[in-house]
């Protein structure tokens, strides 16, 4: 497939899709909220994209603290359909996510969680949906040598397969697998998806690696453009076979890839949807996105305040268009790509998708 080469049909989505995303932009309607519930983890991930500045020695925030800014932004969201998803570090290290979990759900949130599975339990398990979990997150990042070499850790591979094997015995949970594609496990994908088939999982998310994080300066852990466009064929042909739902991740514009190897259009919703509470207490949108796009915190500012009166350089982004961007005959379906590829004090940006599609054509 060329990436250039848009059909008219989908052209005319686009620009409908346009208007639809404006008024998204317009309403703002807070349904997604993400909280970094711990930075503390069990693993020393090659590609960790939180804030690496950071260890430990952040305490982990009282539960207390971060009900009270759920409860001040409750007034202008519909709790049943605001999920809420505890995030980390690995949120599984943290004691009181029952209680943190009971307490979103007798305040009518639905809540899951993103682990890697190390610590993951039939009994935790069990203990967690008790207190409400409705969805679960595993991280799988190849094969046994690719993932352990990725994930830093002998374990973890065997440890994120059990993860899964316990959630494809449990009923009334929704879970999916994320990948993280990288050189060292790109040419294992096919095995992976015969592989998480074979299991009973649904449903599978695939993400590339981008320099952000510690992945900034690994460079192992980029595709070259090639395969970047190998991979975009590999995850069109699986949702076409139609035997697991996999999409790719929320990042990028992909041209003429755009509705075929993801459920909808690129749309980057952080600050438009989506916000998070980090570790110390500041308030931003997804929680890769630091420093500069911080919209303020919860230990002096009213949550609900702040989500409706900033945000602004995540609703009009105007700004973006520079560099590459400045002339690019797709901004208006972009809007300068996801936040989080953009450097967080020059505003540059990182990563084009559909450069690199381009640059996979030439090759």
């Amino acid at each position: 497939m060329s990436v250039g080469k848009i059909p008219l049909r989908k052209k005319i989505a686009f620009k409908l899709y346009e208007r639809y995303r404006r008024n998204e932009t317009r309403l703002h309607q807070l349904n997604y909220i993400l909280w970094e519930s711990t930075l503390r983890c069990n693993l020393n991930c090659r590609h960790c994209g939180s804030d690496c500045k950071k260890d430990a020695a952040q305490k982990d925030m009282p539960a207390k603290d971060f009900l009270s800014a759920i409860d001040e932004v409750t007034p202008i969201v519909n709790p049943n359909k605001t999920m809420i998803v505890f995030t980390g570090g690995e949120a599984l290290m943290r004691k009181d996510l029952e209680e943190v979990g009971q307490a979103l759900y007798n305040r009518g949130f639905p809540w899951g969680l993103v682990s890697n599975g190390m610590m993951f339990t039939q009994k935790r398990l069990l203990s967690l949906m008790d207190a409400g979990l409705r969805s679960v997150t595993i991280s799988l990042d190849g094969l046994k040598d690719s993932h352990n070499w990725l994930r830093g850790h002998p374990k973890s591979y065997e440890k994120a397969l059990h993860a899964l094997q316990l959630l494809t015995q449990t009923q009334h949970l929704a879970y999916d697998v994320v990948t993280c594609v990288h050189s060292n496990n790109f040419e294992e994908l096919p095995t992976m998806r015969d592989k998480l088939i074979a299991m009973g999982i649904k449903a599978w998310r695939i993400f590339t690696v981008f320099p952000i994080g510690r992945a900034a300066e690994d460079q192992e852990l980029q595709l070259r453009p090639e395969k970047f466009k190998a991979l975009f064929d590999f995850i069109k042909a699986t949702r076409n076979e139609g035997k697991i739902k996999l999409n790719y991740g929320c990042e990028g514009f992909l041209g003429s890839y755009e509705g075929e190897v993801r459920d909808n259009f690129f749309f980057c919703r952080a600050g438009v949807n989506i916000a998070s509470i980090l570790a110390d207490g500041s308030i931003s949108a997804c929680p890769n996105l630091r420093e500069n796009f911080i919209q303020g915190n919860i230990y002096k500012d009213n949550f609900s305040e702040v989500w409706q009166n900033r945000y602004q350089k995540y609703r009009d982004r105007s700004w973006t268009k520079t560099d590459i961007c400045k002339d690019c005959q797709h901004f208006s379906h972009c809007q300068g790509n996801g936040m989080h590829l953009r450097d967080e004090k020059s505003g540059e940006l990182l990563f084009c998708h559909y450069k690199r599609l381009e640059e996979g054509e030439k090759v």
